[in-house]
């Protein structure tokens, strides 16, 4: 199996694809905390995401990096950001070139490109709005959180450039367990399942690819965001969907 190093492991969407995939490969996992329950089967690296040395150790012989780990809050301040989100990013894809890693997948955001609803919210939630984000246009983040997002797709397509790094970024909608939010438009309309999200990294490890910004949301009827782009270049096929889930 091919070793893969996922950042973040603790966090939500580190839960899903271990859950669901955690099988399917050679984790070696690094968070911040310790582990706790089934993560301690794991071989495990308790480091924070600017530890240059301890990232550069956790990449030997690692083909491929899921990076989650970041301050995952909207409202984050800027100091938390710089450090956690734009400077560890940037650590982990230096490190990921000094070690030779052959892939890196950045989680990124919706709220990278949060602002583009403004003005178009509630209609672009709707079924019959045919308004899509594609991967293609310039990020207009919606918080501090969004720009360290944004940053983090910048320095990937660095990367890329200028050290034939494969970088994929995810803008993650949003998450959950189970259900989706059955009355919440904007939550239904961006919609991930666990199962769809493991599945998404999945692909991101497998697949071969240059530079790319995917939607990382379910085959939702509500969505303004296309996963057309994850389906050509991933092999992306999610399997859930929120309008299944009732209004």
């Amino acid at each position: 199996m091919d070793r893969v190093l996922l950042t973040g492991a603790a966090g939500r969407v580190g839960s899903a694809i271990l859950d669901t995939i955690g099988d399917e490969y050679d984790w070696r996992l690094l968070d911040r905390d310790p582990p706790t329950g089934d993560l301690t089967e794991f071989d495990y690296v308790t480091a924070d995401i600017t530890d240059e040395e301890t990232l550069r150790e956790a990449m030997d012989d690692v083909q491929a990096v899921v990076h989650l780990a970041g301050d995952p809050r909207p409202e984050a301040p800027w100091d938390s950001v710089l450090h956690n989100n734009i400077d560890g990013t940037h650590a982990v894809f230096e490190a990921a070139v000094d070690a030779d890693v052959e892939k890196v997948a950045f989680a990124s955001s919706n709220h990278a490109v949060g602002a583009y609803e403004e003005s178009r919210k509630p209609d672009i939630y709707r079924p019959e709005s045919e308004y899509r984000l594609d991967g293609s246009e310039l990020p207009r983040p919606s918080n501090l959180y969004g720009v360290s997002k944004a940053a983090g797709e910048t320095l990937g397509r660095y990367y890329h450039d200028h050290h034939d790094l494969s970088v994929v970024c995810v803008r993650i909608g949003n998450l959950t367990k189970g259900h989706p939010p059955i009355d919440y438009e904007r939550g239904q309309a961006m919609w991930l399942s666990y199962r769809d999200c493991a599945h998404l990294f999945d692909r991101c490890v497998k697949a071969e690819y240059d530079y790319e910004i995917v939607y990382g949301i379910s085959d939702n009827d509500r969505k303004y965001y296309s996963i057309d782009r994850a389906r050509e270049v991933l092999g992306y096929d999610p399997q859930d969907n929120s309008a299944e889930h009732g209004d």
